[in-house]
């Protein structure tokens, strides 16, 4: 069993305990997460909200963040404009991105989600300029991929949300909240003892 720790991380809070930086200090997870030994499973941009997973299990850990599992995970993404179907399909079939071409999303068009808290500080609106929201469904975890994602198609991302990673959502979480879950991981399975060969007796 391992213990996992899901967060919903404010705008601009350090998706980590110390802020290494010299001047004004910011926000970090020691301002709201006090139990001891846990760590991120995964990052978050300082500039984007929603679910972080902590853990103090290695295990539990990797399986969450190792890149070759995949996990998948669910953003609510604002941009500047009302997006067209070209560019929605775009975002699903892949982008080219200064690292390269990124894999197949799933991506659609939402109302702005039910019960949605307010940004503090707020989202800065131009009057003459619509916005669109769009749940983008990512595989694969480049630095800041869904806000180059958004911007190569011509839409910047105004505000960024994770909702989901694998299984766990924000449901029930409000910004800075926290709740604990006991997670039974599979018993990894006992390496095979080597057999030594069988000798066969020596004629006399």
């Amino acid at each position: 069993m391992a213990d996992l720790i899901l967060f919903n991380k404010p705008f601009q809070v350090l998706c980590q305990f110390t802020d290494d930086r010299e001047g004004e200090p910011r926000a970090t997870l020691a301002d709201y997460i006090r139990t001891p030994d846990v760590y991120p499973a995964g990052r978050l941009d300082y500039d984007s909200e929603g679910l972080l997973l902590l853990t103090g299990n290695g295990a539990l850990q990797h399986r969450i963040a190792s890149p070759e599992r995949k996990m998948p995970k669910t953003y609510w993404v604002q941009v500047e404009g009302d997006i067209d179907e070209d560019a929605v399909k775009a975002l699903c079939d892949g982008v080219r991105i200064r690292d390269g071409l990124t894999r197949p999303a799933t991506v659609r068009r939402i109302p702005e989600p039910a019960d949605l808290w307010p940004r503090t500080p707020p989202v800065r609106h131009r009057e003459a300029i619509p916005t669109s929201w769009l749940e983008i469904t990512l595989t694969e975890g480049r630095n800041r991929q869904v806000r180059r994602m958004t911007a190569a198609v011509g839409f910047p991302t105004l505000r960024l949300i994770r909702y989901r990673i694998g299984d766990w959502t924000l449901a029930g979480l409000r910004p800075g909240d926290h709740r604990s879950e006991t997670i039974h991981l599979p018993r990894a399975e006992a390496p095979k003892r080597r057999r030594s060969p069988t000798r066969r007796p020596r004629r006399k």
